[in-house]
């Protein structure tokens, strides 16, 4: 399987974004820092979804850089990426398509993977960036 137009539909996707987005702006801790920056939310669900559609469908309609507005957030941490993405998966629980939820859940990790370490690197070049979960220790072998 994985992403293409066979994953899922576009209402699918739309719907993802939709249900979502009205959970974020809701939540005590992220709903306050999307309402500070977004001021035409139709505009913005839209290019949310074409992204949506591009991750999950292969879809080729977004044009945007989410990676620079990310960085210019002062407040963004990792109880809010973490945040986001428990409702995420939330929101992908109620989807009814389980080939879907699985692509998009991991999708969503990777994303907030990545947004969080060039978050940190960005902020501070010369610090290990931390990972957004706790990595577990592995058994030294040979001790």
């Amino acid at each position: 399987s994985g992403p293409g137009p066979a994953l899922c539909t576009e209402e699918e996707v739309s719907r993802l974004v939709r249900d979502f987005y009205a959970r974020v702006r809701l939540d005590d801790q992220l709903g306050p820092s999307f309402d500070a920056r977004v001021h035409d939310w139709p505009t913005h669900l839209a290019q949310l979804t074409d992204f949506w559609s591009a991750v999950l469908r292969g879809t080729r309609r977004f044009r945007g850089a989410p990676v620079p507005k990310h960085m210019a957030i002062p407040e963004l941490s990792a109880a809010l990426f973490l945040r986001w993405l428990d409702l995420f998966a939330q929101t992908t629980a109620e989807c009814g398509n389980p080939a879907m939820r699985r692509e998009a859940n991991a999708a969503a990790q990777s994303i907030a993977d990545n947004l969080w370490q060039r978050y940190q690197s960005d902020r501070d070049p010369f610090a290990t960036p931390q990972p957004l979960r706790p990595v577990s220790l592995l058994p030294i072998v040979g001790t």
